[in-house]
């Protein structure tokens, strides 16, 4: 159901409730200053209220949360905080206008809409970037940027959940790290990091260098056991005689 009542200068509309699978409603350019008549529409896709004397939106959509677009802009739409909260809960909107309202000056408006409402892809009339999605989330909450950072430097690593372990793709011969000559001399791993760190020795490839240090500190460790041949209590129980611990696979990774 489609309802269209632009450009009219209406300055308020009854309850649209005997309309409950309304879908699309225009009822922009118009002088509206209050929304209650939308209170039982809870099938609308698109909103459009732009061009109206709007002050407050509070209690009045956050119940429509089909709705994918929203034109507000060129209202008098002031707190940030209080018009974006009532939005929350639209998990499906997409497009959405608050440009030409004053809360729209304040100078982090855009990224606090992008961070507090993730599912808008189109924000004023310009879609929202990646870029933007990463500097909303460093301002407004630094600690889960910080620990999406930590994991992995921030990447992702796409690797089946059949692939092994340590193992790899790659069919050529791992390339052994190019060693200065001078740390040849030394028997191992230890020496040569610890001869580094004082005469900086550099490296033919920094990969090398790298490698080096990694083989010093980075290592995973990753054990197994065989539950099957594990006891369970009732066995315990019945036998009197001590068991052997159980045999444990343990492989470490550098």
């Amino acid at each position: 159901l489609l309802l269209f009542s632009s450009t009219r200068g209406l300055r308020s509309i009854p309850s649209l409730s005997q309309f409950r699978r309304l879908r699309y409603l225009w009822i922009n350019n118009n002088k509206i200053q209050d929304l209650t008549f939308l209170i039982k529409n809870y099938y609308l896709t698109e909103l459009y209220l732009n061009n109206n004397e709007l002050t407050d939106i509070s209690g009045a959509l956050k119940h429509l949360c089909s709705l994918q677009i929203l034109f507000l802009h060129n209202n008098e739409l002031k707190k940030l905080g209080k018009t974006v909260k009532e939005l929350k809960g639209m998990i499906s909107l997409q497009t959405l206008n608050l440009f030409q309202n004053p809360l729209a000056y304040d100078p982090d408006y855009r990224l606090y809409v992008i961070y507090f409402l993730p599912s808008v892809q189109l924000l004023d009339r310009k879609l929202v970037t990646q870029r933007e999605r990463e500097s909303a989330l460093h301002l407004y909450n630094p600690k889960r940027a910080w620990v999406m950072q930590s994991i992995g430097f921030g990447k992702r690593v796409d690797t089946s959940l059949g692939t092994a372990v340590g193992s790899s793709s790659c069919t050529q011969p791992a390339r052994r790290p190019i060693i200065p000559s001078v740390l040849k001399w030394f028997g191992n791993v230890q020496e040569m990091d610890l001869l580094c760190s004082f005469c900086r020795v550099p490296f033919e490839d920094p990969e090398d260098a790298v490698l080096v240090r990694a083989m010093t500190r980075s290592l995973m460790e990753f054990s197994s056991v065989d539950w099957n041949k594990v006891a369970t209590c009732q066995e315990r129980w019945l036998k009197n005689k001590a068991e052997e611990p159980p045999e444990k696979l343990t492989v470490q990774f550098r």
